[in-house]
């Protein structure tokens, strides 16, 4: 069975009470609604994954995601889903999950309990928890009575559907306030089964949803260390790029890509802590395809490799072996750039240079050395 998936992301998130839409806050330094995305661009069973908001805004939150990718989303929910759908229409899946971006915390089993039903024989699926809290109605803030919990259910996302039906539904319900798209299959007759949800599912709606989102992050990580090393020479004719910004200098450094000899160090760093290698492995000389490249774009892979396995970077730590050039007026522009790169706040980033007291190859500048250190949190 071919399953796409629709991250639902244009909601202005008002109940959150932020500037910013509550689906780019960031969660452990990654916006909430790209951890949703990620979550389903690593799944086995998806085939394809679809963003549906601003575009303008999306893009730059989602790098990684191809601009086939995004979807302008809808002035409502039911709009935005809609939207997507009818993107999908050109090449239809057998089914689509639809997926709240405000969810970023997603399990895999609750994805393959959906996708489990649907390749059953389900026309749709809503993951779902029982309701166990006793529950009143209240009028005014005084309670008026207790509502009977037996039967009730908390419902979650993704809901999981068989494409032409639900595209079918959502076409006839254009118009209607309708709060999810199970309730849209309920319009449309359509049979509407459950399956087990999550607890660690849960919908970012105020920050203190986001808090009890941080600490259930935290609270299934373990800590890994990894270290870097890269030396390059100097070599005329070449731009210097350092920790992802060009310091003015006679000369540059020689390398395949760009020669960052920073950023080079850091993504050894991060693929040591991963045990997956190092730059070399991940990005060979021997592809012309990395020629004179960005290293920005390594170091954005390798940030990429920590969030698909569910983890995030806690710190970095770079030091650049040089006589020349100064590096202090720099730091604080580099720490910008590799934070912005990796998706984590720059004070969790630290850049500073030191001297070999014009000992060995640096010290005759000849080159640039540079060693780097970072903590990531993995499952």
């Amino acid at each position: 069975m071919r399953i796409a998936a629709l991250i639902l992301a244009a909601g202005s998130g008002t109940r959150f009470g932020s500037a910013q839409a509550k689906q780019f806050v960031p969660l452990g330094g990654v916006p909430l609604v790209t951890r949703a995305a990620r979550a389903f661009a690593s799944h086995p069973r998806v085939a394809r994954v679809l963003l549906v908001g601003k575009v303008e805004a999306l893009a730059p939150a989602c790098p990684d995601f191809p601009k086939a990718g995004f979807v302008p989303g809808g002035a409502t929910r039911q709009d935005s889903a809609r939207a997507g759908l009818e993107a999908l229409a050109a090449d239809p899946p057998d089914a689509v999950l639809i997926h709240d971006a405000a969810r970023p915390m997603i399990p895999a089993r609750v994805i393959d309990a959906v996708c489990d039903a649907l390749i059953a024989g389900a026309e749709a699926v809503l993951p779902a928890l029982p309701v166990t809290d006793t529950l009143k109605r209240a009028d005014g803030g005084i309670v008026a009575g207790t509502v009977p919990r037996e039967g009730l259910w908390r419902v979650q996302t993704p809901q999981g559907f068989r494409f032409a039906p639900i595209l079918a539904a959502h076409r006839a319900a254009a118009g209607q306030s309708l709060t999810d798209d199970g309730a849209v299959a309920e319009a449309a007759g359509m049979r509407v089964r459950l399956v087990p949800g999550a607890e660690e599912n849960l919908k970012v709606t105020t920050p203190d949803d986001l808090a009890r989102a941080e600490a259930g992050l935290g609270a299934h990580l373990s800590p890994r260390v990894g270290t870097g090393v890269d030396v390059h020479r100097f070599a005329p004719d070449r731009a210097l790029m350092l920790c992802g910004i060009r310091v003015p200098h006679r000369l540059g450094l020689a390398g395949y890509s760009d020669a960052d000899v920073g950023i080079h160090a850091l993504c050894d760093a991060i693929y040591g802590a991963l045990a997956e290698g190092d730059i070399g492995t991940q990005f060979p000389p021997s592809d012309s395809a990395w020629k004179d490249a960005d290293s920005a774009l390594f170091l954005q892979h390798a940030a990429g490799r920590v969030a698909s396995r569910g983890g995030r970077i806690v710190h970095a730590d770079v030091t650049l072996i040089c006589e020349l050039p100064k590096i202090a007026p720099h730091t604080l522009a580099m720490r910008a750039r590799l934070a912005g790169l990796m998706g984590i706040d720059a004070a969790a980033v630290s850049v500073k240079a030191t001297t070999t007291e014009r000992l060995g190859f640096t010290g005759r500048g000849e080159g640039i050395a540079a060693q780097a250190a970072v903590t990531v949190l993995l499952p």
